[in-house]
């Protein structure tokens, strides 16, 4: 589960690198930055969500080992 979820990360940080160079600055908001601007965001939610289950998952391992 720890290799998934890195492999996971990297892509998401892969995906938000590629999308910030499709962003047009002077115009953030325009058809294809938006859509540049959208991925990014779901790639920090996707890497917001792994972290969470890391952490969840280091939880369920302690409350195991103390019983």
């Amino acid at each position: 589960m720890k290799i998934l979820t890195l492999i996971l990360s990297l892509i998401a940080v892969v995906l938000i690198g590629f999308n910030v160079t499709k962003i047009n600055f002077n115009d953030p908001f325009e058809d294809s930055s938006t859509v540049a601007i959208i991925t990014i965001m779901a790639s920090l939610c996707a890497i917001v969500l792994l972290q969470i289950l890391a952490v969840s998952k280091k939880i369920e391992k302690k409350s195991k080992s103390r019983s």
